[in-house]
């Protein structure tokens, strides 16, 4: 992303399996970010741990399956959808197949 973060990372050594084809990706530390769902009127804020990797990818980054639970996320895979709850009501975020593919 462009970012000196080197000195705001927390030292980590779990390698990444199966996300570089046919390589272990070594971490270069891991941090603690706010992650924030929703609009202004309605949303949902919570702290994740992402672990900071340099390889070449169409993600920025990934929410893994420690973070979902911390968002309380229901998800509908054949539907494409997330549901959780947010400060006001439910939030609903829809995906788009043809996108993904675009993007990827």
């Amino acid at each position: 992303m462009g970012l000196d973060i080197s000195n705001m990372l927390t030292p980590s050594c779990a390698p990444f399996y199966s996300i570089v084809p046919g390589n272990v990706a070594t971490p270069l530390g891991s941090m603690v970010l706010p992650v924030t769902f929703g609009t202004k009127e309605n949303y949902r804020i919570e702290y994740i741990k992402f672990e900071v990797a340099d390889f070449g990818s169409s993600y920025q980054a990934i929410l893994g399956r420690l973070a979902l639970p911390k968002f309380m996320v229901v998800s509908h895979y054949v539907y494409l959808l997330l549901k959780m709850p947010g400060k006001t009501g439910i939030l609903t975020f829809r995906g788009d197949l043809k996108k993904s593919y675009d993007c990827d």
